[in-house]
């Protein structure tokens, strides 16, 4: 039977949610055993800032700059069966990255105490020492994922998405050996510091695992820095408002993470733990579903005028309920389970208090986690169309807008309400929330003047949060038959200093997974009996395989 394209980027979708999955599953056991062995103390804070600072340069020239610039000239080169001509600028595209990262690998090891300074500029003394240290250790990585992300455009355009996303697993299995090998045996400093050699020594490994499959799929590889192939040209016309467009994005990342530093280090550690958590439905299923719908959008965006409009708002809109379904009992699970979330990584110095203040930041973090995903898929329409500038120009005007933002709420509304300062970090990561929200607005007005006006229907965002909710609220009923000595309101504020614990005889782990199953049998079963399609599609393959 023919593949339609929409199955074919439902398959696609699946399989970058899959590789995700597989890498962010091991990114959080990585998570947990770095909280096992350095909690949120200052060698932790110190190792989260310096990631940071080599990151802004992975996801400046990453995934995104490409997906936007390079994979539309590609894909199309190869659909119009310019194999040849696809190859030449795939290798040119290459060298040039090669050049230029390996430029700005150099700039940042020559001039690490300066981007620490901006980046965590309240660190000092021996912290910030540690935090120059692990960064120019952690640059030479960084390259190589950059180089990385190459491989993945070749992978996608060639509509294999499962190892592109799936190669992260090796880069945290490295991390996680190093952790393990010295954990225990060298003091928390040097630890922070094999850490970042395993996280080198991954990145060489994630480059390595993609380029046997990469190489298969060129006809030719002919690496080179060439400009003059005229599908280089194009891409490299995209490539400078892409990079400005992941630019300002990375810039508000920075600014989350020098505004924690402001508040305490215990703030900006688990800033990073609720990220590593809240990021994980926004890879699955937003970056997912973009991905994979990128090729076929592109595809749609070359259709004539009078069928491109009709096909890419129905592309949009079936890409848009997949996002919802899952992005909003995420959210609601943030809210109502967040405590049995974040207990995830209770062990060794990460404690029962720490497992609260991280649910604070993914109670604010559920404030924008939908517009967050959808923003991402009408992001991709715009690439689609080779308009990039729109994105570029939206961006800009919320990293503005969450710059002011994020100080007033991270360095002054704590003192303006009374609370606790620490709980500045919760109000950034609203504010961030917020930002994204009316990044999501425009994108969608924007995008609505030159296809239409295309968006999740009233009615079932209403069902799915109806869905949600109740399983939150059965969740939670859960947690407190389960929790023995669940007292106050988890939201009491005076309860901040106290060490509140569950009994010993439960286990975070296992309340949480009592929790959860609890939330997604309700959620499940709530939507298929309101016949959601996309819970129906679910249980009609689950059936399908137990009849098998």
């Amino acid at each position: 039977m023919p593949v339609s394209p929409q199955q074919r980027s439902g398959r696609g979708a699946a399989l970058v949610a899959a590789g995700i999955l597989a890498s962010r599953v091991m990114g959080l056991v990585r998570q947990l055993i770095f909280a096992r062995y350095l909690g949120l103390g200052a060698e932790a804070a110190a190792y989260s800032a310096a990631i940071r600072i080599p990151n802004f340069l992975q996801n400046l020239l990453g995934e995104g700059v490409l997906s936007a610039s390079f994979i539309p000239v590609y894909a199309s080169l190869r659909a119009k069966q310019q194999d040849e001509e696809a190859d030449r600028v795939a290798g040119a595209i290459f060298g040039l990255l090669l050049l230029v990262t390996g430029v700005l690998v150099t700039l940042g090891v020559l001039f690490t105490g300066f981007f620490v300074a901006l980046i965590a500029p309240g660190f000092k003394g021996e912290q910030r020492e540690l935090t120059i240290a692990l960064t120019r250790i952690l640059f030479p990585g960084t390259g190589l994922l950059v180089m990385s992300a190459w491989c993945l455009g070749i992978l996608n355009s060639h509509r294999k998405f499962f190892l592109a996303y799936a190669a992260p697993v090796v880069w945290n299995g490295c991390i996680i050996a190093a952790l393990v090998g010295f954990g225990g045996r060298v003091d928390n400093a040097a630890l922070v510091r094999w850490a970042a050699v395993g996280m080198v020594a991954g990145s060489f490994a994630q480059f390595a695992i993609q380029v046997p499959n990469v190489l298969r799929l060129l006809g030719r590889f002919r690496p080179s820095a060439s400009t003059r192939i005229p599908g280089v040209r194009e891409v490299l016309r995209n490539f400078l408002p892409a990079v400005l467009s992941r630019g300002v994005v990375q810039i508000s990342a920075w600014l989350d993470s020098a505004y924690a530093t402001l508040i305490s280090e215990r703030a900006l550690a688990a800033l990073t733990n609720a990220q590593t958590l809240s990021l994980l439905p926004i890879s699955l299923f937003g970056m997912a579903v973009s991905a994979a719908e990128l090729p076929e959008l592109s595809a749609d965006a070359a259709l004539a005028s009078a069928d491109r409009a009709a096909a890419l708002r129905t592309r949009i809109s079936t890409g848009l309920q997949r996002i919802a379904f899952f992005v909003i009992p995420s959210a609601a699970a943030f809210v109502f389970l967040g405590e049995q979330l974040a207990g995830l990584f209770q062990r060794g110095l990460f404690t029962a208090r720490d497992s609260r203040y991280v649910w604070y930041l993914l109670i604010a973090a559920a404030v924008g986690l939908l517009s967050q995903t959808m923003g991402r898929l009408y992001a991709s329409a715009f690439w689609a169309m080779k308009d990039v500038r729109t994105p570029l120009k939206v961006a800009a005007f919320r990293v503005a807008l969450g710059a002011v933002l994020g100080y007033l709420a991270a360095r002054h509304l704590p003192g303006q309400l009374g609370v606790p300062v620490e709980l500045g970090a919760a109000f950034l990561t609203a504010s961030t929330g917020l930002v994204a929200f009316l990044e999501y607005s425009l994108l969608r007005r924007l995008l609505g003047r030159s296809i239409g006006d295309v968006g999740l229907p009233p009615q079932r965002v209403l069902t799915l949060w109806g869905c949600a909710i109740a399983a939150g609220l059965a969740g939670f009923a859960v947690k407190s038959a389960l929790t023995a000595r669940f007292g106050p309101s988890p939201l009491a504020l005076e309860e901040w200093g106290g060490q509140f614990s569950p009994p010993p005889d439960l286990p975070p782990l296992l309340v949480a997974a009592a929790c959860l199953s609890v939330f997604g049998a309700v959620y499940g079963g709530l939507t298929v009996l309101l016949k959601v399609p996309q819970a129906q599609a679910i249980a009609a393959r689950l059936l399908r395989r137990r009849l098998k």
